[in-house]
């Protein structure tokens, strides 16, 4: 097996299909407040690249919303499970960078994508000769502005807002991002950013929320709207193809 794929598989048995893990309601939380703002970016019928299956909710509401969808996906675990979950769209197993679409796609989602790949600049390139013209791409990265790293640094639990926590190892993060830094990288690649939020006001580290009420996550997802972005755990950039004017 080649080692990107091995790695991905070790990555889905040990997190995305590991009913152990102490923290998934918050990440699930999370997932679904943000796909609330996501259905909102997606034209009805729109041609849609998912990257990536993770946990399988925005795959499936993505398939529920009427949406033509394609799902690339690394680990074959996680292929197997969306195809027995989802017959009706098209779920290809294949490594990103492998990919090479006959078609254009309206949106293109890469929730959670950058932050795992070895070339971040490379995939949004890549990704940018499968959009169709006037088509957006959706990058959704964790930021290392979050509040909660902030108070870590102050703290002196962390050396720098770029450290990656063991959380961020399991999982497979390279890297983490701010507004600016993703942005940077989104024009670098041909594209233009029209658009950013942010999700989740995370106060703390997932390991000392694990008490809090579905109220209390709820309402640290839904104050996000009313705050600057780059203060969150995770920020969206929406991006399009760049025009001689924005050149």
């Amino acid at each position: 097996m080649d080692a990107r794929k091995e790695q991905l598989e070790k990555i889905a048995l040990g997190y995305h299909t590991n009913d152990t893990i102490p923290d998934i309601h918050i990440e699930n939380l999370c997932q679904e407040y943000f796909i609330d703002w996501l259905l909102e970016q997606i034209p009805s019928a729109a041609n849609v690249l998912e990257l990536g299956y993770g946990d399988g909710l925005v795959t499936e509401a993505l398939a529920k919303s009427g949406c033509n969808l394609t799902l690339i996906e690394g680990a074959k675990t996680l292929v197997d499970i969306a195809k027995a979950k989802h017959p009706n769209i098209q779920c290809i197993d294949t490594l990103f960078e492998e990919f090479a679409p006959v078609d254009r796609y309206d949106v293109i989602l890469a929730s959670h994508v950058l932050e795992h790949v070895d070339n971040p600049q490379d995939m949004l390139k890549l990704m940018a000769t499968w959009l169709a013209d006037n088509g957006r791409i959706i990058v959704v990265v964790p930021n290392r502005n979050s509040l909660h790293r902030q108070l870590a640094v102050l703290m002196g639990l962390q050396p720098s807002l770029e450290t990656l926590s063991q959380r961020d190892l399991m999982v497979g993060h390279q890297r983490v991002y701010s507004l600016e830094i993703l942005e940077g990288h989104i024009r670098q690649s041909g594209l233009q950013p029209i658009g950013s939020a942010g999700f989740f006001l995370k106060v703390l580290p997932n390991s000392m929320m694990l008490g809090y009420s579905r109220e209390l996550l709820w309402g640290l997802n839904a104050i996000a709207s009313a705050l600057p972005a780059d203060v969150m755990a995770n920020i969206a950039v929406i991006a399009a193809k760049a025009t001689t004017e924005s050149l």
